[in-house]
């Protein structure tokens, strides 16, 4: 294997051995394989031992993985260490197909374009200039085919469908509309509702060429720029419809027009102002509850917007937001959430080279609301969830005066709301476009159960229809003219 290091020959080692949880214990012909010698070979994998479909889905990653890399950046030896639980009965005849995926390099020959619904979907990536926007604009126009967006997905082209609405909704059979193609870029999404929007493959386009098996459908890895991708699948396309685009849009402001008024809650508050963030400012969010949330309402296209998605959790997004405020003293730079992580993060506000521009709207009903919505495992213990789970009662419980005095003792202008009227009353102040003389912190206090109900009533918004399911797609879009788009789509 050294000699193939050296010499970047291609040789697939496979080594057999008991579980490996036998490792350590002086269990006969047992040899603990977890490290290689650093020139021995580019990449080494251990296999499951294969138990049910989670097993058998890290065992096909694993060996695409292997296999891939016998070729990648020059070549050279890879180890597969193979642990079985061996019957020796000498009874299996074939072995099953299992998924085979391939790596494609500018020098490669690419793989024939597919027929049918074609989607991009996008997770957290940076802005995209107006070169890749430009690029991915024309695709879609010249493929038919659009482009699912999150709030940290950095593309505001005409083709942007932030469908999280729509992919919310319990029980509702997209399947007349998910697309036979998604092209996967970008890296963790926080959106975690558009695993409705898969459809048949996935092929994933990354300049770091690395296997990333989101949705356990990827049959193609791209290593190169995204543009390079786009511009291959668009050359010589002629503009042929926007249909899929315009179907899908269709059902989507169908929702949105189905939002009622809901509990005073995130969701509620991101209802109000979402569409009135300031021209050109920058706004952050924190997870999970503020970035859902708000994923469910548009935000005018000049505002750029983040997320720590890549943690998630506890996440430090106001530390974040204020580090990026000392880019621009002149744009303004809001963050959006919660009492845990406002509480986890709050030392960040007394730094000392805080700007004026820094406004921070703080979502507190006293508790990690995430843990009591009844799609939460946790939410089955009731109220016991609050103390075990939910850390409800920390930092004052609610207190009315604790924010209020730290904010104000740190040279924040504070606002306070606990009604839909207190909160537009002062929304007014908190949104207004100039850089005023003092940063402002704006604590808006919900309860948990008007959170939960919120987010039920967002995700049931079909309920009032007779038709359900797969109807109501049928029902918004109509049945010959989902026959016409089914035709359009698949020529």
């Amino acid at each position: 294997l050294t000699e193939a290091y050296y010499r970047k020959l291609p040789v697939l080692a496979i080594t057999s051995c008991y579980s490996l949880n036998l490792v350590g214990h002086h269990v006969a012909q047992m040899i603990d394989r977890s490290l290689m010698p650093r020139d021995a070979v580019k990449l080494s994998v251990a296999l499951p031992i294969v138990k049910d479909a989670s097993d058998q889905w890290e065992c096909e990653m694993k060996v695409n993985q292997a296999i891939l890399e016998l070729k990648r950046n020059g070549g050279g030896p890879v180890h597969i260490n193979l642990p079985t639980t061996k019957s020796g009965s000498f009874k299996t005849k074939s072995i099953p197909n299992f998924r085979k995926i391939d790596r494609v390099t500018p020098a490669d020959d690419f793989p024939d374009f597919p027929s049918g619904r074609i989607a991009v979907v996008i997770g957290a990536n940076a802005d995209m200039d107006s070169e890749q926007e430009e690029v991915l604009s024309h695709f879609c126009a010249v493929n038919n085919a659009l482009v699912f967006v999150d709030h940290t997905s950095g593309y505001k082209g005409k083709y942007r469908t932030p469908f999280s609405l729509v992919g919310c909704q319990a029980d509702l059979d997209l399947s007349d509309i998910t697309p036979d193609l998604l092209i996967h870029i970008g890296e963790v999404t926080g959106d975690y509702y558009v695993s409705k929007c898969i459809g048949r493959e996935v092929w994933r386009v990354s300049q770091d060429g690395e296997i990333r098996d989101t949705f356990k459908k990827l049959r193609y890895i791209f290593e190169m720029p995204v543009q390079s991708f786009f511009k291959y699948y668009s050359n010589g396309k002629e503009v042929i419809s926007d249909s899929y685009y315009t179907k899908c849009n269709e059902l989507l402001e169908f929702f949105r027009n189905k939002v009622p008024d809901l509990p005073l809650s995130n969701p509620w508050i991101a209802s109000q102002i979402s569409n009135r963030i300031p021209f050109d400012s920058t706004l952050y969010f924190g997870i999970l509850n503020s970035l859902r949330s708000w994923n469910f309402f548009e935000i005018p296209i000049s505002v750029r917007t983040s997320c720590n998605v890549g943690g998630f959790g506890i996440d430090g997004c106001m530390s974040s937001l204020l580090g990026a405020s000392l880019l621009n003293k002149d744009r303004l730079y809001f963050c959006v959430l919660g009492d845990l992580a406002f509480f986890y993060d709050m030392n960040s506000v007394g730094n000392r080279h805080l700007g004026n521009n820094v406004r921070i709207l703080l979502v507190n009903n006293g508790k990690g609301t995430e843990f009591r919505h009844k799609s939460h495992r946790a939410s089955i213990l009731g109220e016991a969830a609050d103390e075990y789970i939910a850390a409800a009662g920390h930092f004052g419980g609610k207190s009315e005066v604790l924010v209020k005095h730290y904010a104000e003792s740190l040279g924040f202008e504070y606002m306070q709301a606990s009604t839909k009227g207190d909160f537009l009353k002062q929304a007014e102040r908190f949104l207004v476009h100039e850089v005023t003389d003092r940063p402002m912190l704006f604590e808006v206090f919900t309860e948990s159960d008007e959170e939960t109900k919120a987010l039920y009533e967002i995700m049931h918004l079909g309920e009032s229809l007779k038709g359900k399911s797969k109807q109501i797609v049928k029902q918004v879009l109509g049945e010959k003219r989902l026959n016409v788009l089914k035709k359009v789509i698949r020529r």
